[in-house]
């Protein structure tokens, strides 16, 4: 399953989804290009819901799904993701 997602900017980013979505869905088959937000995860299209939902929680919303206010804070998010990936590099 593939999902465009809006924030990421570096390794660090990618480092924190894929460390969460490893956990939460006990797959190592992921995916993650930084140029285009796409996070590419390989399991059952039935869970899309419960990884967009540890996605937007991580501060990477699905492209165009959150606006305004819920916007900034998933950017918000998102930077301490980022930094949180680069510290377990």
């Amino acid at each position: 399953m593939k999902i465009t997602v809006d924030n990421i900017k570096c390794g660090g980013c990618a480092g924190s989804i894929t460390k969460k979505l490893t956990a939460e869905f006990a797959t190592d088959q992921i995916n993650i290009d930084i140029e285009q937000g796409v996070v590419d995860i390989d399991i059952d299209d039935s869970n899309k819901e419960a990884v967009t939902k540890v996605l937007l929680d991580l501060g990477y919303p699905e492209t165009d799904s959150v606006h305004g206010f819920d916007s900034a804070k998933a950017k918000a998010k998102s930077f301490v993701s980022c930094a949180i990936g680069k510290m377990d590099k």
